[in-house]
């Protein structure tokens, strides 16, 4: 089988090749170069140390490595999505769009369609079902990376390989160290795919700006502050309010007033939800819905944590509606919601999360 492995020179993707290697393969390993470093623009990531770690892993394993260069589809793809998302007072998904988009997307439009199976150090699974190929959960629960894989479609998924998916990252880490690779140690990396080591607020500022807002007490409608700009802040956050008092949550946005909303307290009502409405949903292998005649059982995620959520799915027109069975923390427009089979198993698919 001829595979194509996607490594960033993390430790997950450098334990990917050895996963390969011990199952009989010599895979092809590229390095994907996004952001816009070569323009000379604000976003970039610092690759060089990438690159040196992914070369030392094609050297130390016998495999041909090329540097494929995708900044201006990065741009064009995702980053011009994400600052729209931002404009539109929404919360996006960037990590999603970049698996989508760009990683399986662009990248095996041009390189992966000439190998039969691209592989990543990704934290999921595949099994087969009724003869189709699913995305399934990782074996590592905390881990797990089946959200961010969950716009993916199915000629997609039927050609992606997960060779560190039936490993506990300790796990991963103890085979690197192992084989001595330099990515051992190494910390995982943090925050958006593109940003590198650019903070979010500082990418947000350089292209959209500071502009003063109230921050007003939802409850009460009271004034307690000001912010730089809605946009810094999403719904369910907590951190850089800098109000006294709390703790205080953001549980709405006004983008066209440029007002802020929040509720102080752990357990304020105004900060949860249990109908969680999504436009646009995308099943990964087929749609196993159908008309949704009644509300099915379903887990779900809001967000990228190692927790399940239980409730039920059903249909109005084109919009998905996820009733759960307890009530949510920070449904932000904008993010999505994926919905799981009832035992969490098979990633079915998702959709963006829209306001009531």
């Amino acid at each position: 089988m001829n595979i194509a492995a996607l490594v960033s020179g993390g430790v997950d993707s450098s334990v990917a090749v050895y996963e390969l290697k011990q199952a009989g393969y010599t895979p092809e390993i590229f390095y994907i170069k996004i952001g816009m470093e070569d323009a000379g623009s604000y976003v970039g990531c610092n690759s060089e140390e990438d690159i040196e770690i992914t070369t030392f892993i094609a050297k130390k394993y016998g495999c041909r490595m090329e540097i494929v260069s995708l900044h201006e589809e990065y741009w064009e793809k995702v980053i011009s999505y994400t600052l729209d998302s931002v404009r539109r007072g929404l919360t996006p998904n960037p990590d999603m769009m970049c698996n989508r988009l760009i990683k399986f997307g662009v990248f095996s439009d041009r390189w992966g369609n000439s190998f039969d199976r691209t592989a990543t150090g990704h934290y999921a699974t595949t099994t087969v079902r009724d003869g189709k190929t699913c995305l399934a959960a990782a074996a590592d629960k905390i881990k797990d990376q089946t959200y961010f894989l969950a716009q993916v479609d199915y000629l997609q998924i039927s050609k992606l390989l997960f060779p560190i998916g039936h490993l506990q990252k300790h796990e991963v880490r103890a085979i690197a160290a192992r084989e001595s690779l330099p990515s051992a140690t190494r910390k995982d990396s943090q925050g958006i795919c593109f940003l590198g080591k650019i903070n979010y607020r500082d990418f947000l500022r350089h292209y959209l700006g500071e502009k003063e807002g109230k921050i007003v007490e939802y409850e009460t409608g009271k004034t307690l502050g000001a912010h730089h700009g809605s946009w810094f802040h999403t719904v369910g956050q907590r951190r850089g309010l800098y109000l006294s008092g709390g703790p205080w949550y953001v549980v709405k946005k006004d983008f066209d007033q440029n007002t802020i909303y929040v509720s102080c307290g752990y357990g304020s009502p105004s900060q949860y939800g249990t109908t969680i409405n999504l436009q646009g949903f995308h099943f990964i292998t087929e749609d196993v819905f159908g008309e949704l005649s009644e509300p099915k059982a379903i887990t779900f995620k809001i967000r990228h944590t190692p927790e399940f959520n239980t409730g039920t799915v059903s249909r109005t027109g084109d919009l998905y509606h996820i009733q759960s069975d307890v009530p949510v923390h920070g449904i932000a427009a904008g993010q999505f919601g994926v919905i799981y089979d009832r035992q969490s198993r098979i990633c079915i698919g998702s959709g963006m999360i829209i306001s009531d």
